[in-house]
């Protein structure tokens, strides 16, 4: 707050300058004026917010000062000094609304108060200004998010359009329409930072795109009147958010939503533009148009059988780093796929996610600690989130799995047996004799064959062979697959021998059991 004193002679204009502390008083005291002509030139320039003046000065008095100054500076608060106990001149002071007239015997304390009153109205002025600006912004808020973001096309009356969004009259013309919506990053990773950032982003919109905005707390929805070809509004939106980074040392993310040719469509623009903003985290570019991604088909949505083994392995051996490095390969051939889509890209980190519960389930089962509830949390589809990278969003999934594991493991210190069991059941196809497990185990295989049979009833090779003919059973009840080619997917080279070791332990032969399960079972 600004207060400007005003008196012809030099010793009362410095002295007055100088016997108050004015920083202490919120003030900022700019250079007395000697004159009431200099303080007219000077007002539309440095607009004091209160006026300290003579009332007798040479030239123009301080009351013709006044009522000038306060045509210039309609807030102005006017604080008459004067030499002359006059009662003539209070009164044509109040007719003039002057805030306080005071004699210039008065003492320091008396013109404090007085300015300090005169500071108070002041801020009292601006924050009446602020609220009745408040709402109205407000209201034009509530309409844009009624009209834009809600779909209610009548929610603002043509007649009044141009009162409540003018940036986006056409001026005569009749212009398309659409919405961006932006984010903005590289400040403090704080939330005041973040919402500081997000509002400077808005005013320089303001002034260089000729938009009406909408400021969330990531995000800002902006309206504006495309009055180029599709490729130059492109061109003209990249060279604004390029001087908006330049100046705020920041960076920038924008999602076009579809041109509209009637204002009434800008709902559609914006439902578009949101599904583009979708792909923050998706592509590297940082514009991102609701005509480009609209054309991709999708891409890969399920895991191999391959990567299904390796993410086993990783996740039984509980190596974050491994378990990382199969994230990133996983996803970022798709990142780099023209054709993948949000949908796709999700599906495929569902596929995973579902891939590891399912892991979760059938090794605690083996162990004989059965999955409780935790394991709903797989059939809960993963959604992305524009805030958050894909990769990290999948890693934290499957680190949870990874970590649900190994905790339920150690509840009750987990026995060498169990974590072997676990082992096998992960690697039936693959080597899972005594040498490996042991080793996965950490025991001399002599001794692990002791402790297995100690605690299962069972010797290792039974236990190993029974787990085998399981899978193969559970294999021939659901897939059409050769018999050989069941046999190689439980570790078997030699078919003869597994039909041997099949009928062995189930009475039956792997086409015997095959036939017998796929017939219909019901009442005779």
């Amino acid at each position: 707050m600004k207060i400007l004193i005003v008196d012809d002679e030099v010793i009362i204009r410095t002295g007055l300058a100088k016997v108050i502390k004015w920083d202490e008083l919120g003030l900022e005291l700019l250079e007395p004026a000697a004159s009431a002509e200099e303080a007219l030139q000077r007002l539309a320039k440095e607009r004091p917010n209160i006026l300290l003046t003579d009332i007798r000065m040479t030239g123009k008095t301080g009351l013709q000062l006044a009522e000038e100054a306060k045509l210039l500076i309609p807030g102005l608060e006017v604080i008459i000094l004067s030499g002359y106990d006059d009662f003539s001149y209070a009164q044509q002071a109040i007719r003039q609304e002057v805030s306080d007239y005071l004699l210039k015997t008065s003492r320091p304390e008396d013109i404090i108060r007085a300015v300090l009153r005169a500071k108070q109205r002041v801020e009292e002025k601006w924050a009446a200004h602020s609220q009745d600006h408040f709402k109205q912004k407000e209201a034009v808020h509530r309409l844009f998010e009624r009209w834009v973001i809600n779909g209610e096309a009548n929610a603002v009356d043509s007649s009044s359009f141009s009162v409540y969004f003018p940036r986006l009259d056409g001026g005569g013309r009749d212009p398309s329409y659409q919405i961006v919506i932006l984010s903005a990053e590289g400040w403090e990773d704080t939330a005041v930072s973040g919402s500081l950032l997000h509002f400077a982003v808005e005013n320089m919109l303001h002034d260089l795109l000729s938009c009406e905005t909408l400021l969330e707390k990531k995000r800002i929805i902006a309206a504006f009147a495309a009055d180029r070809g599709a490729e130059e509004t492109k061109r003209h939106l990249r060279s604004v958010f390029h001087k908006i980074e330049q100046l705020l040392k920041c960076s920038l993310f924008a999602a076009l939503g579809r041109r509209v040719e009637r204002k009434e469509e800008l709902h559609d623009s914006y439902v578009t533009a949101a599904a583009a903003f979708g792909y923050k985290t998706l592509i590297a570019e940082s514009l991102c148009d609701f005509a480009d991604i609209v054309q991709r088909k999708g891409g890969k949505t399920v895991c191999t059988h391959e990567e299904e083994l390796e993410l086993s392995s990783i996740l039984l051996e509980d190596d974050p780093v491994a378990l990382k490095g199969w994230v990133n390969r996983l996803l970022q051939a798709q990142l780099e796929d023209p054709q993948m889509t949000l949908a796709s890209m999700e599906a495929l980190i569902h596929s995973a996610v579902i891939a590891a519960h399912r892991w979760l389930e059938r090794v605690l089962t083996a162990t004989g600690r059965p999955l409780a509830a935790e394991g709903s949390e797989g059939s809960v589809p993963l959604r992305l989130k524009p805030s958050v990278q894909p990769k990290d969003a999948l890693f934290q999934r499957l680190y949870s799995v990874m970590k649900m594991y190994h905790n339920r493991l150690a509840e009750g210190q987990a026995t060498h047996a169990q974590k072997a069991m676990a082992y096998i059941e992960e690697h039936l196809g693959h080597d899972v004799g005594l040498q490996q497990v042991a080793k996965h185990v950490h025991l001399h295989p002599n001794h692990l064959s002791e402790v297995f049979k100690k605690e299962t009833g069972m010797t290792f090779g039974d236990y190993v062979t029974r787990q085998k003919i399981r899978r193969a059973t559970e294999i021939l009840k659901v897939s059409p697959a050769k018999v050989s080619e069941v046999a190689a997917r439980v570790g078997y080279e030699d078919v003869k021998y597994f039909s041997q070791i099949f009928k062995k332990y189930t009475g039956k032969t792997p086409s015997e059991y095959r036939e017998e399960a796929a017939q219909p079972t019901g009442p005779s």
